[in-house]
Order: structure tokens, then C-alpha cells, then sequence
């Protein structure tokens, strides 16, 4: 295929799940060749504001948010931000003149595509989650291709657009080696005769998770002899986690705000426990971990438990409700850290469900379109 030079815009983002894959497909967009320019739209206010320039590209906000579900004044104003947003879309494009507009989900994806789509630059759309984001949901009906990650993804999509890909990952996420897990013991500093567990609320934390670890340690690692725990409780959560286990012993848990070396963090544990937004889920595949997911609720459609039991139902990962993960979740898991080959059991089907070439053939659908 010949890799010309392009003119990209990528819209869309809010959350780590959608921000992540949108810069997977730019670096490959790059990767392919290096000439192409890349243009990203966001959120004003919103995270992908602060990690797309972090990775070294430019980015555009627009003033649009989402409904909000309870009644609020907000709301009120919506539709005068969807409107300016618009017009501020129609001209960015104008500028800009992309060869392809492409939307991961997310707010700020839905007026930049409606606009392209009336301008005429092709669109192409990536959606995460096994259940449809209402912004894709919305523009993928003029999409050229929806890439999407699960199958049965019909009852959204045209069928003879979708084309299924996977989601992009970060680049070092792979299966655990020797090597590897000998150099994330050391990071870490774990003792390598202990189990562990890695426990990741993603990018914002969870707030779930981390009670089940307060109830945990209160009542005194309750069959944790022989564990050690990586804990991620996110930046919202960290001071009063910190205040939480001021003036407590607990040698075998440590815990951050944000995990830098996350491919070491998956090669360290034994067992995950995650909430089961697209992004994580593709990662766990990739890294093939044994894994306890913990939908969260507080998500549209309940798109999280979609995504877990996609692989639940393939024995490929195991599931605990938000409601029950309090009283359940730390006993589960290190019932499970007693039972090797469940273990691997685990291991073996999350790993047949890995799509870990997802950029590339994004990159290749953009190309087949322009």
C-alpha cells in the first residue's frame, strides 16, 4: 500500500479509553510516514487538553459538554455550546482540510464529524466498547468504516461498514516473559516468592476498588499471608487514601496515584482486578493476565459490563458486581492466587482474544478511504 503523506483530524476523547487509541492510530499514522499532520479536537476542560500535547501533538478545544443525566442548569446551555461548537468545527476543517476526519467517541467527536460529514471529508469512526457510544452511535450512520473491537456490533453499525479490528494499545503492552517479570519484581521492589495482585481503577481511579481495599486492610488482609498488592487508587482518590493509611503497617501494599510502568505492573501480577472500560480490557488480552473485572455503573449504557462479559462468557476473565465488590473482591481474588491452574486457565482464553495488530489496520482502513 502506498503510505502518502495525509492531512488527519482526530476528534474525541474524555476519558483515558478513548484518548489512548486515538493516540495509538496517530503514532502509527506517523510510523507509516512520518510527513503526515496530525490535528487533534477536543474538549475544552477535558483530559485529552493535557495527554495529546504531553505526546507531542497540537490540539484544538471546543466548548461542548455532555447532558448531563440528573437535572441541571447546565443542561440549559447545551445547545448553544453545540452550536458554537459546530460553527468552531466547520472552520477548523475549513483551514485545516483534512484528507479524513476520524472520531474515537467522546464529545468533542460529534460536532467535528457532523461538520465534515457536511462538508464532505470522509469519516471514519473507532468505537472501544462492545456496547455503542451514543456520539458513534449518531455519526457512524455517515462513517465510510466503523472499526470496532467486539463482534455482533450490527444492532449500531451498517454491517457492511464495520470492519473489526481490535483496539489500539500501547505499544508496550505484551505478554509477560522471564525477563520481564524479573525486572518489574525489582521495580517494584516485591519479594519473588510472594503472590501479587494488581489493582487498577484506570485512568481517574475508582473509588469502588479502593473501598474494597480500605475494608480489606481494616480488617486485617484476610488471607493476604503471602500476598503483595500494587495499588492504583488515582489522583481524585489519593489524599484521602493518604489519610486512610496514615499510621497503618501494611508492608505488603503499596500504592500511587498513577502507575508510570504499567507493562511492568501487568507482568508483577499474578492476578488483575480492573473496571472493564474498553482500554483495559484490549490491554489485559494483550498482557495476558488473569483477570477480575468490576464494571463500572456510573457508565452510559452499562457498556462496561457489555465489555466484561464479552470475555466472561469465553472463560476468558472473571466478574464481580460493583454492589457485591466491597464484601467479595479481595477474598475472590486471593482465593483465585490458591488455584494455579484456574490461573491458567484464564491466562490461555484472554490470550486468544488479543488484537494486538488494532493500529495498523486502522491505519490501513484510513488509507483504503482517502
Amino acid at each position: 500500500m502506498n503510505y502518502r503523506k495525509l492531512k488527519v483530524i482526530i476528534s474525541g476523547g474524555g476519558t483515558g479509553g478513548h484518548i489512548f487509541p486515538a493516540l495509538s492510530i496517530a503514532n502509527m499514522l506517523k510510523a507509516v510516514n512520518p510527513e503526515t499532520e496530525i490535528l487533534f479536537v477536543g474538549a475544552e476542560g477535558r483530559m485529552e487538553m493535557e495527554k495529546v500535547p504531553a505526546a507531542g501533538y497540537e490540539i484544538v478545544g471546543l466548548p461542548v459538554a455532555g447532558l448531563q443525566r440528573s437535572l441541571s442548569l447546565s443542561n440549559l446551555a447545551l445547545p448553544f455550546k453545540v452550536a458554537k461548537s459546530v460553527g468552531m468545527a466547520k472552520k477548523i476543517l475549513r483551514e485545516f482540510k483534512p484528507d479524513i476526519a476520524i472520531g474515537v467517541g467522546g464529545y468533542a467527536s460529534a460536532p467535528l464529524l457532523w461538520a465534515a460529514g457536511r462538508l464532505g471529508i470522509p469519516t471514519l469512526i473507532q468505537e472501544q466498547n462492545g456496547f455503542a457510544g451514543l456520539t458513534n452511535k449518531i455519526v457512524g450512520k455517515k462513517a465510510r468504516k466503523i472499526c470496532v473491537a467486539y463482534e455482533n456490533m450490527e444492532r449500531f453499525f451498517p454491517a457492511d461498514r464495520i470492519v473489526l479490528t481490535g483496539n489500539p494499545i500501547r505499544k508496550e503492552i505484551v505478554p509477560c516473559t522471564p525477563q520481564m517479570k524479573e525486572e518489574a519484581i525489582k521495580f517494584y521492589g516485591l519479594d519473588p516468592e510472594k503472590k501479587h495482585i494488581f489493582i487498577v481503577g484506570g485512568s481517574l481511579g475508582s473509588g469502588t476498588l479502593n473501598n474494597a481495599m480500605k475494608k480489606w486492610i481494616s480488617d486485617g488482609c484476610p488471607e493476604g499471608e503471602g500476598v503483595e498488592v500494587i495499588w492504583q487508587c488515582g489522583k481524585y482518590y489519593k489524599a484521602s487514601i493518604d489519610r486512610f493509611m496514615e499510621g497503618r503497617d501494611v508492608p505488603g501494599v503499596q500504592y500511587s496515584d498513577f502507575i508510570q510502568r504499567m507493562d511492568l505492573a501487568y507482568a508483577a501480577a499474578d492476578v488483575v482486578i480492573s473496571r472493564s472500560g474498553a482500554s483495559s480490557v484490549s490491554e489485559l488480552c494483550a498482557a495476558h493476565k488473569a483477570t477480575i473485572f468490576v464494571p463500572s455503573p456510573n457508565v452510559a449504557e452499562d457498556h462496561q459490563t457489555h465489555n466484561a462479559m464479552a470475555l466472561v462468557n469465553k472463560y476468558a476473565a472473571m466478574i464481580i458486581k460493583d454492589s457485591e465488590a466491597e464484601e467479595r473482591l479481595m477474598s475472590t481474588a486471593c482465593g483465585l492466587l490458591s488455584e494455579p491452574e484456574r490461573i491458567a486457565l484464564l491466562e490461555r482464553n484472554i490470550a486468544a482474544l488479543a488484537k494486538t495488530r488494532a493500529a495498523e489496520d486502522i491505519v490501513k482502513e484510513i488509507y483504503k478511504i482517502v
